[in-house]
């Protein structure tokens, strides 16, 4: 739990008129930075940044240009519709989509030059129709299941999936660009089960040389990036850590800078006295005269209405961190801003529910760490009625 902080003295700043009431912004200088970090770790491999489900939140569009500016060479997204948006938006980067049903339209994805990963023979067959109608050559990414269960070919089907997949290169239908897989634990330093996963990507695509195919290897996720350098290989994937949420240490302790600043303003200021309880079941209660102030974000936005259970949820309002008084409603929260005159709020003051954490106010970590959850659900849960605003780290927005 964050603790309460005294008042900083003199003026603050304040948003300008017409500033949105909810907002979450976007450092891209932040990002850039991060891209920078991890590709200097990358041991001469190359650097695919992952902006799937929007960019963990943060803007595919905006946070793929600025990662490519900085030294990514490829992207990665979960699905086709996120792919085919990227290309829509002008983004004509080596671009891999690996998460698909047969029956999605992969002639669009092969026509907009998009690389597609395949887990098994039903996948594969319907991409290489999806390539024939195209009238182009796929690119495809081979994925193996080394021991995450999750999406990717057993070792049990692999042999037979190669089989198809000589058949396709023979036919000219399609390339084999990388046989790849993806760590269950790589954010567990020391954990076997890492070993074991390189191990058996290794003799997948052992198998994969022996039919004649060429294909770069990438397995490292931001943990895997981070921890084990042997593990590089042809190609790194960062995600989480592209937007300054280290996988593994806290955030004083990492050279990343968070990219997404949560924040809203003051609608309404009021004092309450002693006795009078505040939000839905008055959980909370005035101890004497207090200085309350409402702030128009809600679950619906992205806070979740357990961050407050026991009073523990903090933000940033006045120069100073003060509590969050009652129940986080749809739309909605209160501040409990001290004893009246303590701490002057006014209608439209800035509120930061989290961010960088370099001024003491709360962090994305934090939230995740009350909630015993981790801060990808965090940033990936800022929806709603919050408008992104990007930044372009040097005062301006995009």
């Amino acid at each position: 739990m964050l603790p309460t902080t005294d008042p900083v003295p003199g003026p603050r700043p304040r948003p300008g008129p017409g500033a949105p009431a909810a907002e979450a912004v976007v450092d891209l200088d932040a990002v850039r930075h991060n891209t920078r970090y991890l590709s200097g770790l990358a041991s001469g491999a190359e650097t695919m940044v992952v902006v799937k489900a929007d960019g963990y939140g943060h803007g595919a569009a905006a946070v793929a240009r600025a990662a490519l500016s900085a030294g990514a060479t490829r992207l990665g997204v979960a699905t086709l519709d996120e792919a085919l948006a990227l290309r829509a938006d002008g983004v004509d980067a080596p671009l891999l989509s690996w998460l698909h049903l047969p029956d999605s339209d992969f002639a669009a994805a092969v026509a907009a030059g998009v690389d597609l990963s395949v887990s098994g023979r039903v996948h594969l067959a319907a991409v290489l129709a999806g390539a024939r109608a195209a009238g182009r050559r796929v690119r495809l990414h081979l994925k193996a299941d080394t021991g995450l269960s999750r999406n990717g070919c057993p070792p049990g089907e692999w042999p037979a999936l190669l089989d198809d997949v000589s058949d396709g290169v023979a036919d000219g239908t399609c390339e084999v660009v990388a046989v790849w897989s993806h760590l269950a634990a790589a954010d567990e330093p020391g954990q076997p089960a890492v070993d074991s996963q390189a191990a058996r990507l290794h003799a997948a695509a052992a198998l994969a040389r022996d039919r004649g195919f060429v294909p770069q290897l990438h397995l490292c996720n931001s943990a895997g990036l981070m921890t084990r350098p042997d593990l590089h290989l042809d190609v790194v994937r960062p995600g989480i850590a592209v937007y300054g949420l280290d996988p593994i240490a806290s955030p004083s302790d990492s050279p990343l800078r968070p990219a997404m600043t949560l924040r809203g303003r003051v609608a309404l200021t009021k004092t309450v006295e002693a006795g009078e309880g505040v939000s839905y079941g008055h959980e909370w209660v005035a101890h004497e005269p207090r200085t309350l102030a409402l702030v128009p974000l809600g679950y619906a936005d992205g806070v979740p209405r357990r961050l407050n259970d026991g009073g523990r949820m903090r933000v940033r309002i006045g120069g100073t961190v003060r509590p969050v008084a009652g129940r986080v409603c749809m739309d909605q929260f209160v501040v409990d801003c001290g004893r009246p005159g303590v701490l002057p709020v006014a209608i439209g003051d800035p509120v930061e529910l989290f961010g960088t954490g370099a001024d003491g106010g709360p962090t994305a970590r934090e939230w995740a760490d009350e909630l015993g959850t981790i801060h990808y659900e965090i940033v990936t849960g800022v929806r709603g009625r919050v408008r992104r605003t990007v930044s372009d780290g040097r005062g301006g927005v995009a």
